[in-house]
Formats: C-alpha cells, sequence, structure tokens
C-alpha cells in the first residue's frame, strides 16, 4: 500500500502539527487535573507522516507513547535539558531502531522520516487524555530564545 492507501483506508485528515491522523480512542472515564480541568484518562490516535512532511515542534501536558507500525524509521527530536535527544522508530532492532518510545509531558518534540522517503505508520496514547487546550505548537523566535544551541533543528521544524 502507498501512503496514500493507507490515509484513505484509515480516514486520515491532516494535522494541526503536519501529517496526518484519526482518533481511534478516547476512554469514556474522566478525571480532574491539577488545573481544575476534566480529561479523559487515555487518548490513541493513528499518525502518518509521509516523504519529507514534519511533525513540527510542539508539547503537550501529558505522557505521549508512540508505536511503530510499518513503513520507513521515523526519527523523533526532543529537546531535554537544553540538549536534543534522537529517537528512531522502526522494525531494526538490531539497529538501535525502537518499536515505541516515550515523550514525557511537556517536552518540546518533532518527528520525521529519517530517509524523508515514503512513510511512517505509528500509533499515539496520550494519558491524561490528549486535549487540544494542552497542545502547544512552538513559536520558532522563543524556542530559538531557549535552546540556542539547537537554534539550525528549530529553525528546521518550526
Amino acid at each position: 500500500m502507498t501512503a496514500q492507501d493507507i490515509i484513505r483506508h484509515l480516514h486520515l485528515t491532516p494535522h494541526p502539527e503536519g501529517g496526518y491522523y484519526r482518533e481511534t480512542y478516547r476512554a469514556a472515564q474522566t478525571l480532574a487535573t491539577a488545573e481544575g480541568h476534566t480529561r479523559h484518562l487515555s487518548t490513541a490516535i493513528y499518525y502518518l507522516l509521509e516523504n519529507e512532511d514534519k511533525s513540527h515542534f510542539h508539547r503537550i501536558k501529558s505522557d505521549e507513547l508512540w508505536f511503530f507500525h510499518q513503513g520507513q524509521p521515523l526519527e523523533i527530536i526532543l529537546l531535554t535539558d537544553g540538549q536534543p535527544t534522537r529517537l528512531v522508530l522502526g522494525s531494526d532492532l538490531a539497529n538501535g531502531e525502537l518499536p515505541q518510545a516515550v515523550i514525557p509531558a511537556n517536552t518540546w518534540f518533532a518527528a520525521h522520516l529519517q530517509h524523508s522517503a515514503g512513510y511512517a505508520l505509528v500509533s499515539c496514547t496520550v494519558a491524561p487524555g490528549f486535549d487540544f487546550a494542552d497542545f502547544e505548537l512552538a513559536e520558532r523566535a522563543a524556542l530559538v530564545a531557549e535552546f540556542p544551541q539547537a537554534a539550525e533543528l528549530v529553525e528546521q521544524f518550526t
């Protein structure tokens, strides 16, 4: 299947951070957050990046787990402790690729295909569940000011 076949079969739509997605699960149970908001216990989505698509730097207020399904290796770049950390999701375990990764809450991160060709299909789960009110897309100037040593990456992914 091509990326466009998968997008059509899974009914994916464009995501504001880049790529395509569809929510597949939202727990019926809810909880109150420390800020006094109500969130579902967990959510899950399919997420697909194709060719030179990027998931631009963003962060959310919950932990997010990424699970690789198929396609090309997907690189996730996290900005933590002032330094970029790179994780590669894929099926080549002997080459250091991971079948899943955890993005800690409030961590700036971005993603792209490691070789900018083909596609990667992953799932993402968030707990407490995802809510766009907890989503922050990075502003380039502010992120460069916070991580000047990663200015080139920030410019590439904002």
